[in-house]
Parts: structure tokens; sequence; C-alpha cells
């Protein structure tokens, strides 16, 4: 049962650490999935 607890709070640790860095890189869904030639109204 620790075992499943360690996993499920490394997995949500590393989560947030994987948004927060790609989010910087500029990996985040908006950069990605938009382009110029997109007109948004």
């Amino acid at each position: 049962m620790k075992t499943m607890f360690t996993a499920f709070a490394a997995t949500i640790v590393l989560s947030f650490a994987a948004y927060y860095i790609m989010s910087g890189m500029g990996f985040s869904s908006a950069e990605m999935q938009s382009a110029p030639s997109v007109r948004l109204y």
C-alpha cells in the first residue's frame, strides 16, 4: 500500500513538473496547435 501511494505521489509531482517545464520551453498546447494563418473569431 505504501508503494502505491508513493507511485501516485511521484506521478503527480512529475506531471506538474513536466507541465511547467514544457510550458516554459514553448511546448504548450496553445503554441503548438496554432499557426499565423489561423483566424480566431
